[in-house]
C-alpha cells in the first residue's frame, strides 16, 4: 500500500511540475483562471502531492522495504559530500551570488545532486523510485529551462558577500538537516553510526 501511495503521490506531485513546462497551455489556463488561482490551485495539487510522498514512502518504509541492491558502505561517504554541494546550490537559489549565476538554476542543480546523492546510498525499490523520478523531473525541466528563449539568467553582484553568506547559510543548513532533521524526522543518522 505504502508503494503504491508513494507512486501516486509522484505521479500527482509531478504531473503539475510537469503541466509548468508546457508554457502555452500553462498561459491559457493562467488567463482562464488568473494568475493568483492558478498558483493556490497549483500549491494545492503539489502540497496534496508531496504529502501523498511522505506518507507513502514512511509506510513503505516501515512495512514494505523491498531490497534491490546493496550500496557499498564508501557510497555513504559521497552522499555526505554530494549534499553539501545540494545545501550550497539550494542557498544560492534564494540569494543574488556568483555561485547563482555560474550555476544558472541552481534550485534544479540542487535537485539533481541531491537526488543523484540518495540513489548512490540506498538500494531498496521506494528510494529508487522516490529518487530516481526526482533526478529525471530535474533534468526534464533544466532541459525545458534551456530551451527557453526567454528565461533571463541573473547577472552576479558587485563583491563577494552574497557568496560568502550562500556559504555560511548552506553549511548551518547542511549541519541542521544532518544533525536533526535527518536522524529525527527520516530516522537515518548522516554523521556518526
Amino acid at each position: 500500500m505504502g508503494l503504491a501511495v508513494l507512486v501516486f503521490g509522484l505521479a500527482v506531485f509531478f504531473a503539475a511540475h510537469l503541466f509548468v513546462t508546457r508554457r502555452e497551455a500553462r498561459a491559457v489556463v493562467i488567463a482562464r483562471l488568473g494568475l493568483l488561482v492558478y498558483r493556490a490551485v497549483f500549491a494545492l495539487v503539489s502540497i496534496a502531492g508531496l504529502a501523498l510522498i511522505v506518507w507513502g514512502y514512511a509506510f513503505y518504509r516501515a512495512h514494505e522495504w523491498i531490497d534491490v541492491w546493496s550500496p557499498p558502505a564508501f557510497m555513504r561517504h559521497i552522499t555526505v559530500v554530494l549534499m553539501l554541494i545540494a545545501a550550497l546550490l539550494f542557498t544560492a537559489a534564494f540569494i543574488p551570488s556568483h555561485i547563482k549565476a555560474k550555476a544558472k538554476h541552481p534550485m534544479l542543480a540542487a535537485v539533481k545532486t541531491w537526488a543523484l546523492a540518495h540513489l548512490l546510498s540506498n538500494g531498496d525499490l521506494g528510494s529508487i523510485l522516490l529518487f530516481g523520478t526526482f533526478l529525471a523531473w530535474a533534468v526534464y525541466a533544466r532541459i525545458a529551462a534551456k530551451r527557453r528563449p526567454y528565461v533571463v539568467v541573473a547577472a552576479p553582484p558587485a563583491g563577494w558577500t552574497n557568496d560568502l553568506i550562500v556559504v555560511v547559510v548552506a553549511i548551518v543548513i547542511y549541519l541542521a538537516v544532518g544533525y536533526v532533521f535527518h536522524p529525527v524526522v527520516i530516522g537515518v543518522p548522516v554523521f556518526g553510526a
